[in-house]
């Protein structure tokens, strides 16, 4: 993989911010799109946690929104959302209807209770400050924002499970940018693509080393049974592209398949794996789908990858969960 700096913020029109919680490892990240962008979602896990989704189908009368947040706490977290709208609403941002502009938000959430006390997640302060904070700045990746608390390689319990995080990453053809930021907290390992090289995710019952879960499932090893929604990996991806509303959700099922590259078992009935798509328009300029799918694909499976190799240890009682760093 390439891993030039890179990051969503390389899309004309898109600036991200961060509120990381200092009290556990939890948090939230907003993208934001101050001059609105056409938007789309596919969400393929069995368990998500969402908010204003139903807004971003093809079928539905919106077209544009001006923010999208990914937050830690699982379903207690869509509660940053409306710090983010209060924050917009203040700036002026919003669709205008009748005498009043409503800022559109939509979010997606993670579980990341098991670290820390569970009672701390994130609030609509959080999402406030993580909109203080945004610029065009590269965003930090691992353990900030969405993926302060996330963790992969849970199948086997939480117990031999390692650091997720997140990370972002972009590509430029022709003078359009497709950019992508992903929140890792999977069940499954987390894979390089080129490689096909475990980086991350359950380890062996001394914790020593990595199992990969793809050939210990194969070989009848049995998983350890998971609540539904106690995982989930959520992102966005963004382009400056000219697009239509049907052509921007399509954008985030092709960005599914960097995902499914990148994170083995995927989609699983214990994640809610969701992507956001979001093109602001701003270059003036297209591609065809084709290629437009294929960056969006390869900035995922790379926003994965660069979540995990940044990502560091954390100890919260007595779970630890060390990173790539500390088995690579």
């Amino acid at each position: 993989m390439n891993f030039m700096p890179s990051s969503i913020t390389d899309v004309l029109g898109i600036e991200v911010g961060q509120f990381t919680d200092s009290r556990r490892p939890t948090g939230c990240t907003v993208v934001l799109a101050r001059g609105s962008a056409v938007g789309g979602v596919d969400v393929r896990g069995a368990a998500p946690g969402t908010r204003e989704t139903d807004l971003l189908s093809p079928s539905n009368v919106v077209e544009r929104v001006h923010a999208i947040l990914l937050a830690g706490g699982s379903a207690f977290g869509l509660d940053a959302a409306s710090g983010v709208m209060r924050w917009l609403d203040e700036q002026g941002i919003g669709l205008e209807v009748g005498p009043a502009r409503v800022p559109l938000v939509p979010a997606a959430v993670l579980f990341d209770l098991p670290l820390g006390d569970p009672r701390i997640r994130p609030d609509a302060a959080s999402g406030y400050a993580a909109c203080e904070a945004a610029s065009k700045d590269a965003p930090a990746e691992g353990n900030f924002g969405a993926g302060a608390g996330a963790a992969v390689g849970k199948i086997f319990g939480i117990a031999r499970a390692m650091k997720g995080g997140i990370g972002s990453a972009s590509v430029t053809v022709e003078g359009v940018t497709v950019g992508a930021i992903v929140a890792c907290n999977a069940l499954g390992d987390v894979v390089d693509p080129e490689t096909g090289r475990v980086l991350a995710g359950a380890r062996t019952a001394d914790g020593q080393a990595l199992l990969d879960t793809r050939r210990a499932l194969l070989q009848g090893v049995g998983a350890t049974p998971m609540l539904a929604g106690s995982n989930t990996t959520i992102g966005v991806i963004a382009t400056d592209a000219v697009l239509n509303k049907m052509h921007t959700g399509r954008l985030a099922t092709m960005g599914h398949d960097g995902l499914a590259r990148a994170i083995n078992p995927l989609h699983t009935l214990s994640d809610g794996d969701a992507l956001f798509a979001l093109a602001t328009g701003a270059s003036g300029k297209t591609l065809g789908m084709m290629t437009l799918g294929t960056m969006a694909a390869e900035v995922t499976a790379l926003a994965v990858v660069r979540a995990i190799r940044a990502a560091r240890a954390v100890t919260a009682g007595s779970l630890h969960l060390p990173a790539w760093a500390d088995l690579a």
